[in-house]
C-alpha cells in the first residue's frame, strides 16, 4: 500500500524516518520511496546488506550532540519517528529513551521540522504501574506541549515480515508439547499487519491535523485463542494450559538463555495481563492476521527472531 496522496504537496520534501533499517521503519521507508519521495535515515544500525540501503540518505542518530542532531533534521518536512527501546538493558533503558526522544523533538522544532508522526503504543499513561506505558504517555504529552503538528500512532501488536511476538510464539509452538500463557489468557490483542501500520504513518505524514491514531487490525483475540489459532494454522497440536505469570516468567527466561535473547519481560506480561494491548475504537488495519498467517504458514515460526540481535 502506498501513499502517494502526499506526493500531491510533499514531492520536494525530505521526509525522515528513525530507524529505517530496522523493522517498521524499513516499511515506512520503502513506502514513501515507492511513492518518489525523498528519505534520510536516522540510524544506528549498519546499512550493509539492507534492501533500502542505496536508496536512503543515512546519517548517524548522535543524541549525545544536539547541534548534530539539529542539522541532520534540516530540510525535512516530517519527521517519522520510530525510535524506542522494547525492555531495559545493560545498553540500553526506556529512561533513556524517553529522554533522548525530548531531545529528538527539541531538535526536529529548532531544524524547522513542521510535522512529527511518532509511534507510541495502545493505552499509554503516566499513571500505568508499567515503565513502557508511562514513557510513552509522558512523550505523547511532550510532543502535544511542542507546537508541532503531529499525529501519534498507537499500535497494539505488529506481524508480517520479521516480527518478533506472533514469529515467536509460532517458534514455540513449533518446538515444545505444551505452550504455556500466563494466568487464564483472557485477555485481549489487536494485531495490525506492519504494511497496514506503514500505511497509516504514511498517511499520517501527509495529513495537518494533530490526531491520535490507535494502530489496530481486524481481529480480536484473547492470548490463548491467538496460540490456539496459530497452532491449528500451523498443522500442530499442543496443549495450552494456563501458568502462573511467575512460572511463565521463568521458562521465558529458560528459553532465553537457550537463544541468547529477551523472550518475554516481566513488565509485557503484565501488560497483555492489564489488557492494554487492545482497544475499544475501530480498527484501522485491514489484513487479517489468520489470512496472513494460512498464506505464510510454511515459513511462520521457522526461525527464532531476535530482539538483541537486530540491536
Amino acid at each position: 500500500m502506498l501513499c502517494w496522496p502526499i506526493v500531491l504537496y510533499m514531492e520536494t520534501d525530505r521526509i525522515i524516518v528513525t530507524g529505517a533499517f530496522g523493522y517498521s521503519g524499513s516499511y515506512i521507508a520503502r513506502n514513501l520511496l515507492d511513492a518518489g519521495l525523498a528519505v534520510r535515515t536516522l540510524t544506528n544500525r549498519p546499512s550493509d546488506g539492507h534492501p533500502l540501503a542505496g536508496r536512503v540518505e543515512a546519517l548517524l542518530l548522535r543524541f549525545d550532540d544536539a547541534a548534530r542532531l539539529r542539522e541532520s533534521l534540516r530540510g525535512a518536512r516530517v519527521l517519522i519517528n520510530t525510535y524506542w527501546v522494547r525492555f531495559n538493558h545493560r545498553r540500553f533503558t526506556h529512561a533513556a529513551a524517553v529522554e533522548n526522544t525530548l531531545r529528538l523533538f527539541d531538535a526536529a522544532a529548532a531544524a524547522g521540522v513542521q510535522r512529527v508522526v511518532h509511534v507510541s503504543i495502545t493505552n499509554p499513561s503516566e499513571d500505568s504501574p508499567f515503565e513502557y506505558f508511562r514513557g510513552k504517555a509522558r512523550l505523547e504529552r511532550a510532543l502535544a506541549e511542542s507546537g508541532l503538528s503531529h499525529a501519534i500512532l498507537r499500535p497494539a501488536v505488529l506481524f508480517g515480515g520479521r516480527d518478533i511476538l506472533i514469529n515467536n510464539i509460532a517458534w514455540s509452538l513449533r518446538r515444545l508439547p505444551v505452550f504455556g500463557v500466563p494466568g487464564r489468557g483472557g485477555y485481549r490483542l489487536q494485531p495490525i499487519h506492519v504494511e497496514d501500520f506503514a500505511a497509516l504513518a504514511c498517511e499520517a505524514a501527509q495529513d495537518r491535523e494533530n490526531r491520535i491514531i490507535n494502530a489496530v487490525g481486524p481481529e480480536t483475540f484473547t492470548f490463548r485463542e491467538l496460540a490456539a489459532t496459530l497452532a491449528e494454522i500451523l498443522g500442530v497440536r499442543r496443549w495450552i494450559v494456563s501458568t502462573p505469570p511467575s512460572a511463565a516468567l521463568l521458562v521465558t527466561r529458560l528459553i532465553g538463555r537457550f537463544v541468547g535473547d529477551v523472550v518475554l519481560t516481566r513488565e509485557e506480561i503484565g501488560g497483555l495481563m492489564a489488557g492494554l494491548l487492545a482497544v475499544s475504537t475501530p480498527p484501522t488495519g485491514k489484513t487479517k492476521l489468520t489470512d496472513w498467517a494460512r498464506r505464510h504458514a510454511n515459513e511462520l515460526g521457522r526461525q527464532y527472531a531476535s530482539e538483541l540481535a537486530r540491536r
